[in-house]
């Protein structure tokens, strides 16, 4: 049963802090209690748990020019933030997870701005038939988020210049670029800006969810520096890439996928897979069911065929069988 509702507003700019905040908000949510999360970084490139980061973004670059990049859990693409942007998590236990109601509150925040707004695909949120705000999802045990990106100001040449996205998904798009997809909610509202989305976002929370709202507190904990520094270790930014000796990738409805496998004397030792779908464990599961299969088509048909987009998958192998 759902009795309250919080807000946690925070003021640091720094990714890994901020990733650390929210893990720790995840693990010590009321279970009657569903938490917003307003928080924002500075010049990073966050990319979802299971992406390939030198795919994904101009590394060089970034850092170059003083960027971060950082590795959330949760799945999807990777997205680009800066000071004219505004993250926003919803954190609770599953009974009070509800996906739709979530997604007023941003709906309902931008209509206190004056923008109309619709949701689409993958639970993207347009206006005017362009993208201003992406949603990721992740859940443990009993508990849940969901966290998204609000283009406000965002510098949007530096977004280009950072992300690398497939050609095969800027197609299904319809579009050339980064930049010719997303659009910034001041091109629609000049007084807009992030501490005015801010209050409205909390304005928007309190009115969906027909409840005041009680403000957190900040919290200085161990357990945050300590998620801190795992978010910022080139383990869990880079992970660990096997040797292999064949990759192939395609775009499907469901996400862009990438398979390196490790074949030897027929045998597929090693298994890589990148992907921004929103199924946290897909690259677990594909590791799991082709790791020491004969790299054969019927064999791999057989080992893929209980997977979620089985068909997809096999298909995408087979091609190079």
């Amino acid at each position: 049963m759902l009795l309250k509702i919080g807000i946690y507003i925070e003021t640091c700019h720094n990714p890994y802090h901020n990733l650390g905040v929210e893990k720790y908000l995840f693990d010590n949510v009321e279970k009657d209690t569903v938490v917003l999360y307003l928080w924002q970084n500075k010049n990073t490139v966050v990319i979802g748990k299971n992406q390939n980061p030198f795919k994904e973004c101009r590394l060089d670059i970034l850092e170059n020019e003083g960027g971060k990049l950082a590795r959330r859990l949760s799945g999807g693409g990777a997205v680009y933030h800066d000071l004219g942007n505004l993250n926003f998590t919803f954190i609770c236990h599953k009974d009070n997870y509800n996906l739709e109601k979530q997604l007023e509150v941003i709906k309902t925040a931008c209509a206190f701005a004056g923008i109309k707004t619709e949701i689409s695909g993958r639970n993207d949120v347009l206006t005017e038939g362009r993208k201003f705000s992406g949603n990721a999802f992740y859940n443990s045990g009993e508990k849940a988020y969901h966290h998204g990106t609000i283009l406000i100001d965002t510098n949007t040449e530096k977004m280009q210049r950072y992300l690398t996205p497939s050609k095969a998904k800027l197609e299904a798009k319809g579009v050339s670029s980064v930049k010719s997809r997303v659009v910034n909610l001041k091109e629609l509202s000049k007084d807009i800006t992030a501490e005015k989305m801010e209050d409205y976002m909390i304005k928007a929370f309190e009115s969906v969810y027909d409840k005041k709202a009680e403000f957190l507190p900040l919290v200085k904990d161990e357990k945050i520096e300590n998620y801190t520094k795992e978010f910022s270790s080139f383990e869990f930014l880079y992970g660990k890439t096997p040797p292999y000796t064949i990759s192939f990738e395609n775009k499907f409805s469901w996400g862009n996928i990438e398979i390196m496998l490790d074949i030897q004397k027929g045998v597929i030792k090693g298994v890589s897979v990148f992907t921004d779908a929103m199924d946290n464990e897909l690259p677990q599961k594909i590791e799991r069911a082709l790791m020491g299969v004969s790299f054969s088509e019927k064999e791999i048909e057989k080992a893929l065929s209980t997977q979620e987009n089985s068909r997809d998958l096999i298909s995408l192998i087979k091609d190079i069988i």
